[in-house]
């Protein structure tokens, strides 16, 4: 779950009592926003003008939802700028359909739903029990439960059970990538994470054969840190 990465500005649409009525005219304004800071893949374009993001933040926020910036959802967690959503889920689905991606920090499922616009099997792990049940909660109101797979559990361990997958997807930043992770990509697919302490980067990382992985350093960014375990 990103702050506000470095280098990218943020929008400040209008809110207020009215944002329901007004919340696709907003997401519409927030969509170009993202096609002018280099957002091209309409697929991601078109799930994030469909998914409500105002219904992911809590209501004393909702006026800031389309902004393009981080937002606190609570246990010291964040929900992405959505320039972030869109540019790590362009990234791994770059001239291809994934047909299996796993999410690594769920947070309150806003990007899991934008995923299951389009992907067919979408799965999300999260770590705080609390944050998990809101993620649900999030993703039964909008009538995804059946195309979000949803657990609670230690993400740096991934769901080694369902693997392999097309594209793994790491909303948290570690030092590292974890081995766990990288092991679960399914040979050509694509993986992209935040790595680092204070200064963070975006690594994309392709798995070329079964002990063979590529990377590449993308753009600077800041997320909140990987953690390890679980927390009720």
């Amino acid at each position: 779950m990103a702050s506000a990465p470095a280098g990218q500005s943020s929008g400040n649409p209008p809110g207020g009592p009215n944002l329901g009525l007004n919340s696709e005219r907003l997401r519409a304004a927030l969509i170009q926003r993202l096609r002018r800071q280099g957002i091209q893949d309409e697929r991601v374009l078109a799930a994030m003008m469909a998914v409500p993001r105002h219904v992911f933040v809590d209501e004393g926020l909702a006026s800031r939802a389309y902004e393009d910036a981080a937002l606190p959802i609570g246990y010291g967690q964040t929900i992405s700028q959505p320039w972030v959503v869109a540019r790590m889920i362009s990234a791994v689905c770059e001239n291809r359909l994934p047909a299996k991606v796993l999410e690594v920090g769920a947070g309150c499922g806003y990007q899991a739903a934008v995923l299951a616009q389009f992907v067919p099997e979408v799965h999300a792990i999260e770590r705080i029990r609390g944050l998990y049940e809101l993620a649900r909660n999030h993703l039964r109101a909008l009538k995804l439960v059946s195309r979000v797979r949803l657990s609670f559990g230690d993400g740096m361990l991934g769901l080694p059970g369902l693997a392999p997958f097309d594209a793994i997807i790491i909303s948290a930043a570690g030092i590292k990538i974890p081995p766990a992770l990288l092991e679960q990509l399914a040979i050509g697919g694509r993986l992209i994470a935040p790595e680092g302490t204070a200064a963070q980067r975006l690594i994309l990382v392709e798995r070329t054969g079964p002990s063979s992985w590529q990377r590449q350093e993308l753009e600077s960014v800041r997320f909140v840190p990987l953690r390890s375990g679980t927390q009720s």
